[in-house]
C-alpha cells in the first residue's frame, strides 16, 4: 500500500529526519545495559561496534524496502506480502512475543532506578511486585488513549538525555584507563567468547530500527534522504551509546556495576555525589516510564491487529468506547505481570538480560524474513540494484543469524520450538479463518435471498 506521506510543505529535511531517527532509537534500553554487560567486561565495547554495524545493515534493509515498495503496513505485513501468509502469521506471533517481553524489561528498568531512593527494591520479590505495579500503572494511562501517552512521552523525551550526556560527556573527565583495563574481560572466557556473548544484549539498544526507517521516510526527497537519515541516525545513536558505556567502565569497576540496579546513577554518584545521582535516577525513571507507556500502547495495538487477523482470540480485537484497545491492554498486562514474576532473578541485571535476550532473538528472526522479502521485492529491479539489494540483505540476514546463535543453545532451542509450534497453529488458524469466511458468506447469501 503506497503512502501519500506528509504534505510537501510539512515534510522533514535531512537534518530533522536524522534527529528523528536517533530519537526513536534512544529509549530506555541503554539505562540498565551497563549492569548486564559488566558481567562480561569493558571488552563489550567491541560488541557495541559490531552491533552498530549490524544495525546499519538492517537500517539499509528497511530503507531499501521503503524505496522499492513504500508501505504503511507493519513489519509482519511486509513479511506476509513478500513470503506468504504463513510467514506473516509466524512473524506476527514472534514480533508480538518480543514486544511484550521487551515491555517487562523496560518496566524492570524503571524499578531498577527506583532502588536509588528505595533500596528495599533490590530484593527479588519486592522488585517483582514493583515491576508489576509499573506495568499496570502505564497500562491504565494507555487505556485513557494515545493523547495521554503522547503527553507523557513528550514530557520525558528530553529528560531522558540527561543520564546519557552526564556519563558520556562529564564521565570522560573522571575516566581512569587503569579501571577500564582491569575490567576488560571478567567473563572467564576468551576475548572472542566475551564479545560473542555480549552481542544479543547490546543489540537490545538498537531494537526498533525498522520503525525508525518507516518514520524517516517522511522527508523531502525520500529516495535520497531516507537512507542518509536512517544511517546517520543509527550512527549518532551508536556514538552516544559507546561514549556513555565506555565512560562508565572507566569510572566504576565492573564488580560494582554488575550488582548495580541503576548504573548511570552510580556513575554520576562518582562524579557529582549522591544528590546528582538521585537527579539522574529521576530522569531515567521518567524517560523509561514515557518509553514504556508508548510501547504498552503499541503492544495493545499489535495484540488487537493480531486478534483481528484471527491469529489470537477475536474478543481481544474489540476496542473500548474511546477507540483504545482496552481489552488487549488489560489481557497483556495480566500476561506481562505473570512473566515478570516467573522470570525473577537474584539481580536486576540478570533478569533484564533474560528478558531482553528473548525479545531480541524473536525479533531478529523476523528481521531475517524481512531481508528475504526485500530480495523478492527487488525481482523486477535493474541487475545492478538487485545485486546491491542481495549483498545488503544477505549480510543483514547473516548478522541476525550470528546474533541468534550467540544467545546460547537454550534460547535457540526455545526459539525453534516456538517456530515449530507455529506450523500446527497455522493449520488450525487457517481452518478457523476458512470456517468463519464460509459462515459469513452463508449469512450474506441468506440476507440476499430474503431481500
Amino acid at each position: 500500500m503506497k503512502s501519500a506521506g506528509a504534505a510537501p510543505d510539512n515534510r522533514l529535511g535531512l537534518g530533522l529526519a536524522t534527529v528523528l531517527v536517533a530519537g526513536n532509537l534512544i529509549g530506555s534500553g541503554i539505562f540498565l545495559l551497563p549492569a548486564t554487560l559488566a558481567a562480561i567486561g569493558s571488552i563489550s565495547v567491541v560488541g557495541w561496534l559490531i552491533a552498530a554495524l549490524g544495525a546499519l545493515l538492517l537500517a539499509g534493509v528497511f530503507s531499501l524496502i521503503m524505496a522499492i515498495r513504500p508501505t504503511e503496513d507493519g513489519l509482519a505485513d511486509i513479511v506476509c506480502e513478500g513470503l506468504g501468509p504463513y510467514w506473516g502469521f509466524q512473524s506476527s506471533l514472534l514480533y508480538w512475543l518480543g514486544t511484550w517481553l521487551g515491555n517487562i524489561a523496560i518496566a524492570l528498568a524503571v524499578t531498577g532506578y527506583l532502588t536509588v531512593p528505595f533500596p528495599v527494591l533490590n530484593q527479588p520479590w519486592p522488585r517483582a511486585g514493583m515491576t508489576v505495579a509499573v506495568i499496570w500503572l502505564l497500562t491504565l494511562v494507555a487505556i485513557f488513549g494515545p493523547r495521554a501517552i503522547g503527553r507523557l512521552h513528550g514530557l520525558t523525551l528530553v529528560i531522558g538525555l540527561v543520564p546519557l550526556l552526564a556519563a558520556g560527556v562529564l564521565g570522560w573527565l573522571w575516566f581512569d584507563p587503569a579501571i577500564f583495563a582491569r575490567s576488560w574481560n571478567v567473563s572467564g572466557g576468551t576475548p572472542s567468547q566475551a564479545v560473542f556473548g555480549s552481542l544479543v544484549s547490546v543489540f537490545w539498544a538498537f531494537l526498533g530500527v525498522e520503525s525508525a526507517a518507516m518514520v524517516a521516510r517522511m522527508v523531502k526527497q525520500p529516495e535520497r534522504n531516507v537512507p542518509i537519515a536512517t544511517m546517520g541516525g543509527v550512527t549518532l545513536v551508536a556514538v552516544v551509546y559507546v561514549l556513555a558505556t565506555s565512560a562508565i567502565f572507566g569510572m566504576v569497576p565492573a564488580g560494582k556495576i554488575v550488582v548495580s540496579s541503576a548504573p548511570f546513577a552510580l556513575a554520576v554518584h562518582y562524579i557529582l555525589g549522591p544528590a546528582a545521582a538521585g537527579f539522574v535516577a529521576i530522569c531515567a525513571i521518567l524517560k523509561t516510564c514515557g518509553a514504556l507507556g508508548g510501547w504498552v500502547l503499541v503492544t495493545g495495538e499489535t495484540t488487537r491487529w493480531t486478534a483481528a487477523a484471527g491469529f489470537l482470540p477475536r474478543w481481544l480485537a474489540r476496542p473500548a468506547g474511546n477507540g483504545t484497545p482496552a481489552r488487549a491492554l488489560v489481557a497483556m498486562a495480566v500476561v506481562m505481570s505473570a512473566a515478570a514474576l516467573l522470570t525473577t532473578a537474584p539481580t536486576v541485571g540478570e533478569q533484564f538480560e533474560l528478558l531482553i535476550d528473548a525479545a531480541v532473538v524473536f525479533t531478529l528472526l523476523v528481521y531475517i524474513y524481512a531481508a528475504i522479502a526485500l530480495i523478492r521485492f527487488s525481482a523486477g529491479a535493474p541487475r545492478g540494484r538487485r545485486r546491491a539489494v542481495a549483498i545488503v540483505a544477505g549480510l543483514a540476514a547473516l548478522f541476525c543469524i550470528v546474533l541468534i546463535l550467540s544467545s546460547g543453545m537454550a534460547l535457540v532451542a526455545v526459539t525453534f520450538a516456538l517456530v515449530a509450534l507455529t506450523i500446527p497453529a497455522w493449520w488450525l488458524v487457517r481452518r478457523n479463518l476458512a470456517e468463519t469466511k464460509d459462515k459469513s458468506d452463508t449469512r450474506e447469501q441468506g440476507v440476499a435471498a430474503t431481500i
